[in-house]
């Protein structure tokens, strides 16, 4: 990005404090210093009718008293400034909101979350800096030197989307060996990123929400739902920020919920639970108000999102992410999507209509392939879940555990993989509801979108056995985190390998997926005014590194540092940024194997160590050891 660039000043509306500080972040990244900030669309207008100088808009599309599309209307009636480039940002990335802004005038539109990279593309774009690239809409099928369909199909990081995991397994592992294609499986950072690929063409199929693909095909985006993902495996739960008594629609009233996109099941479910407390729920416009309102926020997202954000009462997630914010501490278990409406669609297989017209064979030889995958889930759940733990989460920032995603596997109201027929009768329930009880979206003729000649070969020539009423349970508030149900979730996301170390004669445990390397004991630089267990910094490799002194943090008498006294280094991860922190042990002893079912909650360990700086008692053969949890141990910090 040339110097110019640099220099153009910037006009970001977001009402979202931490989204704003999010992108204020990937702005500064790429080289902007320039950077107005306005938490509304009349907070926007108000810096321009003031005269501030501003060279790009960039705008949310909901926000509250003036929303993005009013903003961008506004903008292009002003002569002073209707000419200014304005790129609209948001999280929704349905089709109609997407032209809607196009029409009013937007130059850009780019779907959240999105990286820095992807940003500076839309700017280049908008200002004109770097030609649009053409994109035909089309997806030319390509073939490997024998003469195979390379065949590339997008997911996220969630357990919804294993049976392309799994399949892709069999085929490196050797089981099954394709004839007539190649898989690739490209992970993508959200939801939108994975609809801009389909639409786009640069994919051949992906595992997408129903909603999006029937909005896609609503808009004439030539594809294909061919089979369904899963059945189940959704969770909503709630924040632990608040007091969660009767009436307990006053704990969400008045706050925001996060979803993972417009259109998803998700939304639908959220709608109906809020619906049936007495409350609406719905993304904030320009004069119109919601009891709870209701933000998109990547699935990865959401747990770093709701820590940072008191005013969030929860969220409504795929697993396993929901058993890891509950194991936290950060989280209740609300229900499962299972108990709303038993056995329901979530995520399909959406293809490319290109390859569906034109190579039937090695399409049905791949529907064969991720229904075998389906069924092998089923029989075979801790071999899917130590697959899981490379497919989802390849380069370990997830921090997925084997235990984890077996007992999400094997939850009996849990995800289901052993029926993947697409059920149009299903899928008419949730157009219909999402049109005429939501609002958003459109009717379309499913016969024309769901393709199940595929289904049919390979499960067998069988319908759907799971078909069930549109009638939705309505009888979830009562609160449920003490339940046995979900204290063995939170006890398998604990199980693992921990660093175990001394302070004060006692013996603690540190999961050693957070540690960095461990440092003997060095020169430290005071901080001025820091509190007496923050030493001060150390450089490391041209890192500075904040250190801790753990006995002092937990109110223990301090003591002279001896041969035996050690530094960890531990890598953390904030919603903006991996904080790397040092802490200050008397003595580190061994790596341990902790098995759930040596771990038992509590909620005290003496006066000196707050209960929420600990995950559990590990109970193991040489003595018991306190898990700690370093989020909450390292709060002041990240």
């Amino acid at each position: 990005m040339s110097e110019d660039h640099r220099k153009m000043r910037v006009l970001l509306a977001e009402d979202s404090p931490l989204t704003r500080q999010i992108e204020v972040s990937a702005l500064k990244t790429l080289g902007y210093e320039h950077i107005l900030e306005a938490e509304d669309g009349d907070a926007a207008v108000a810096l321009l009718e003031q005269g501030e100088e501003v060279d790009l808009i960039i705008s949310d599309w909901n926000m509250p008293n003036r929303g993005g599309l009013e903003l961008l209307q506004w903008v292009r009636k002003n002569d002073r400034c209707a000419g200014l480039p304005f790129i609209m940002a948001t999280g929704q990335g349905d089709k109609a909101q997407e032209q809607a802004a196009r029409d009013a005038g937007a130059t850009g539109f780019i779907p959240k979350p999105f990286q820095a990279r992807e940003l500076e593309e839309k700017i280049l774009e908008a200002v004109g800096a770097r030609k649009k690239p053409e994109k035909t809409g089309k997806r030319v099928p390509e073939y490997t030197a024998s003469g195979k369909l390379k065949l590339k199909i997008a997911h996220i990081q969630i357990t919804d989307h294993l049976v392309l995991g799994v399949a892709r397994h069999l085929i490196e592992s050797g089981v099954f060996q394709p004839k007539r294609f190649e898989l690739e499986t490209q992970c993508m950072g959200g939801w939108n990123p994975v609809r801009q690929a389909l639409e786009e063409g640069t994919v051949d199929g992906a595992c997408v929400l129903a909603p999006i693909a029937m909005d896609l095909f609503a808009f004439d985006v030539p594809i294909r739902l061919t089979l369904f993902a899963h059945r189940n495996g959704s969770v909503m739960v709630r924040s632990k920020h608040g007091s969660y008594k009767e009436p307990w629609k006053d704990f969400f009233k008045g706050r925001s919920f996060l979803i993972p996109h417009k259109m998803s099941i998700h939304h639908m479910l959220t709608h109906q639970f809020f619906s049936g407390m007495g409350l609406s729920a719905g993304m904030i416009t320009a004069g119109r108000h919601y009891d709870v309102n209701l933000e998109v926020v990547a699935p990865v997202d959401m747990p770093g999102y709701l820590k940072g954000n008191d005013g969030t009462c929860g969220f409504m997630v795929a697993e396993p992410l929901a058993t890891k914010t509950i194991a936290s501490g950060l989280t209740d278990l609300q229900f499962l999507s299972s108990e709303m409406w038993n056995n329901h669609p979530c995520c399909v297989l959406a293809m490319r209509r290109e390859l569906v017209d034109a190579h039937e064979e090695a399409l049905l030889e791949f529907h064969e392939l991720l229904v075998a995958a389906g069924r092998f889930i089923k029989n075979r759940p801790e071999n899917s879940a130590r697959i899981a733990v490379d497919f989802l989460d390849p380069e370990k920032t997830v921090g997925l555990k084997v235990p984890v995603l077996k007992n999400v596997l094997t939850d009996p109201m849990g995800i289901r993989t052993d029926d993947l027929y697409p059920s149009k009768e299903e899928l008419d329930v949730i157009q219909h509801y999402m049109v005429h009880d939501m609002g958003i979206g459109k009717l379309i003729d499913l016969d024309e979108l769901v393709d199940c000649r595929f289904a049919e070969a390979a499960c067998g020539d069988r319908q759907s056995k799971a078909l069930t009423s549109p009638e939705f349970s309505r009888a979830l508030a009562e609160p449920r985190g003490a339940k046995e149900h979900d204290s063995s979730r939170t006890m398998l996301a604990r199980e693992g390998k921990y660093l175990t170390f001394a302070l004060q004669g006692q013996e603690f445990g540190l999961d050693i997926l957070k540690i960095r390397e461990i440092i003997g004991m060095r020169p430290i630089r005071a901080i001025p005014q820091a509190p007496s267990y923050i030493k001060g910094v150390i450089n490391l490799r041209d890192q500075v590194i904040p250190i801790m002194d753990l006995r002092l943090r937990f109110g223990m008498e301090a003591q002279d540092y001896t041969e035996r006294t050690c530094i960890v280094v531990l890598e953390m991860e904030s919603p903006e940024k991996t904080v790397f922190m040092g802490v200050i042990v008397d003595s580190v002893s061994e790596v341990k194997d902790v098995l759930a079912s040596q771990i038992e909650d509590t909620s005290s360990f003496g006066a000196t160590i707050q209960p929420d700086y600990i995950l559990g008692m590990a109970k193991l053969d040489n003595g018991v050891k306190l898990l700690l949890d370093m989020e909450h141990v390292l709060d002041v910090i990240i």
